[in-house]
């Protein structure tokens, strides 16, 4: 009879003790890259439970903006707090997030000439962590989100891969040049030479407006669709023909509105609702 009533208070103290753990953070990891030739760094978020258990977790992939590194959605965007609350609260699963450096010095996250990062990251990063960490490997347990520049990064990758994600989720997103002009001018300002068909080639790859014609919509469709861009942002109008060209499509999606610009402030509003979306992609049936 003792032990029996002890067993109540021995599950509640157990509770509370894994509600008590914290997530981590490590900035600095480091892989080293032959495709970009060099040294590479990316942060990575493992959630509270990740050292006492032995399962496998689903990951993001969270892109950071221009004028950020690996350091900016662990800095700026919270992230060890938000998720941890959102994990505790149960309104997100445990997962692990992986945040690279896209070295915005250069060219971001597409192949642009010899820096070829979107390969790097499918080629490289995404075997590296996978199988240096306990994330699943399926598509069913990988997203992508990412804010700005990373919101294009979101759009492309997802686009481009459909079949490597679950779920996408680009915030304030830089959709690329919306006109081939806008393009040229882009690329005499940073002193880029290409022909006529290279920049036309580069532009129906990098237009999330060109992709949504050209990409089967079966594939689009295969993917959980979430975009959120403030009332204020700069970036409102790409984002929201986009919105409408996936309705014309008919390609499922949520679209946010709030009140807001393109700040921190906004997109640590947005992050506990990003997760809460991807967790439900990652459980859907």
């Amino acid at each position: 009879m003792y032990k029996l009533k002890l067993l109540p208070y021995f599950l509640f103290a157990f509770t509370l003790s894994i509600y008590a753990q914290n997530g981590t953070v490590m900035d600095e990891e480091i892989l080293n890259s032959k495709i970009l030739n060099g040294e590479r760094k990316y942060a990575v978020y493992l959630p509270p439970d990740y050292d006492s258990s032995k399962r496998s977790y689903p990951v993001l992939y969270l892109l950071h903006g221009s004028g950020d590194d690996q350091t900016g959605w662990v800095q700026f965007g919270e992230v060890l707090n938000i998720p941890d609350k959102a994990i505790k609260e149960g309104k997100a699963t445990p997962m692990i997030i992986i945040m690279p450096d896209a070295d915005t010095g250069k060219r971001g996250y597409f192949n642009v000439g010899e820096w070829r990062y979107e390969d790097f990251f499918f080629d490289e990063l995404i075997p590296h962590v996978e199988s240096k960490y306990r994330i699943k490997k399926d598509k069913r347990y990988r997203a992508v989100a990412g804010l700005s520049m990373g919101g294009g990064g979101t759009f492309m990758y997802a686009l481009h891969k459909p079949d490597m994600f679950s779920s996408a989720c680009p915030l304030s997103a830089y959709i690329g040049p919306l006109t081939i002009e806008q393009l040229k001018e882009r690329a005499q300002r940073r002193g880029d030479t290409f022909s006529e068909e290279e920049i036309k080639n580069f532009f129906e790859q990098h237009n999330a407006l060109s992709l949504i014609e050209s990409v089967p919509l079966e594939k689009i469709k295969s993917v959980k669709w979430f975009i959120d861009c403030g009332d204020d942002d700069f970036l409102y109008e790409g984002n929201s023909l986009v919105h409408i060209a996936m309705k014309k499509k008919e390609i499922p999606h949520e679209y946010r509105v709030r009140d807001g610009g393109h700040s921190w402030t906004y997109w640590r509003a947005s992050l506990p609702l990003v997760l809460e979306f991807i967790s439900d992609s990652f459980h859907q049936n």
